[in-house]
């Protein structure tokens, strides 16, 4: 752990990742899996993630913003790389110039792209209901697709769609992906890749869809997601501190800002030396960290820099502290604090560095 000075890390477990990768694969049959590394590959750390998949074969990318794709160019050359988010005309000649792919999903695009003058690889979105991005109309969707497809310097790679509820509302997923499938008969073209399944989709569905080519495997790649029955994936991310001072508390001391946890009889408590502005927000008062295999109370309210934990004495100082990822999992965190894992792992910040086991 050369670096890291205040021992507060947070530990990624390749491995594990790959095994989630390679798991959900075999699951499949002649389709190829496109692992999504955006938002620092979910919080993971984009780069490390990336050149591991790398070494085990894995060579096309999904990302949201043209800022992450160019990181990932900079350091790998030869990968592929789509670009899931909407980019406009300013960008359009550094996405050629980088070699990736961008995703063309309304008519103002439609505009711009029109007159260009040098080669660009274009994924085509439709929105089947999510109304976020892509193109809805059949109409428009035709028009958009005849438009692109007389334009020489345009490669017209892709097709895709994103689901809203395959985690879910089974009756909107069918809706959502009964539409796409009158899409792909309208447009009667042979795309190059065909893609329409998240992790959820991936895992309960994509098999029994004969026509698509590709999926894109975002939050199950992490070993994590929002549908209860799925149970092989493994854990890829725990946040450790340590236990930096201990406190010993008599009858009546308060604790932190605001004196909001106040002692009944004589305690001990230690001190973190992690708080909201590394990602773990001032909400988690309340809940639990583990140490030593055991549950320990987070009371009073977390500081920018530190944090306060109900102790015994069998704990000492520098005594490891797991946030999450262990006994308190991800998934716990993320429903005390009313929200999804995604946010939970990609609110830590830059502060944490990142230990991989590789």
């Amino acid at each position: 752990m050369n670096n890291i000075y205040r021992n507060t890390y947070a530990e990624i477990n390749l491995q594990n990742l790959y095994q989630n990768y390679s798991n959900i694969d075999s699951l499949l049959k002649n389709k190829k899996v496109i692992p999504v590394v955006k938002a620092n590959a979910y919080g993971h750390g984009g780069i490390e993630v990336v050149k591991y998949l790398i070494d085990r074969n894995i060579d096309y990318f999904a990302v949201s913003l043209l800022e992450e794709a160019i990181e990932l160019r900079k350091e790998f050359k030869s990968i592929e790389i789509l670009i899931m988010g909407i980019i406009d005309r300013s960008q359009f000649y550094i996405a050629s110039r980088y070699n990736l792919s961008i995703t063309i999903g309304n008519f103002d695009q439609l505009v711009d792209i029109e007159s260009l003058d040098f080669p660009i690889t274009v994924h085509m979105k439709i929105d089947t209901g999510m109304n976020r991005l892509g193109f809805k109309d059949e109409n428009d969707i035709v028009k958009a697709f005849n438009i692109m497809r007389k334009n020489s310097h345009i490669k017209l790679q892709g097709i895709f769609t994103h689901f809203a509820t395959a985690d879910g509302n089974k009756g909107f997923y069918d809706t959502q992906l009964s539409k796409f499938s009158t899409v792909i008969k309208l447009l009667n073209y042979e795309f190059e890749m065909i893609h329409i399944s998240n992790s959820s989709s991936m895992i309960k569905y994509e098999s029994k869809i004969d026509y698509t080519t590709h999926t894109r495997l975002g939050i199950s790649l992490y070993g994590l997601t929002l549908d209860k029955e799925t149970k092989f994936l493994k854990n890829t991310y725990r946040l450790i501190s340590h236990v930096s001072e201990i406190k010993y508390l008599e009858p009546g001391d308060c604790v932190g800002y605001g004196a909001t946890y106040t002692a009944k009889e004589k305690e001990i408590i230690g001190i973190l030396p992690i708080g909201y502005a590394d990602g773990f927000i001032r909400q988690n008062q309340g809940g639990d960290v583990e140490i030593n295999s055991k549950r320990y109370s987070i009371i009073g309210r977390i500081c920018m820099d530190q944090m306060f934990i109900k102790i015994d004495n069998t704990i000492t100082k520098h005594d490891d502290v797991i946030l999450f990822g262990g006994l308190v999992s991800i998934d716990e965190v993320a429903k005390r604090l009313n929200t999804i894992n995604y946010e939970i792992i990609c609110q830590i910040t830059y502060r944490v560095p990142k230990i991989y086991i590789k």
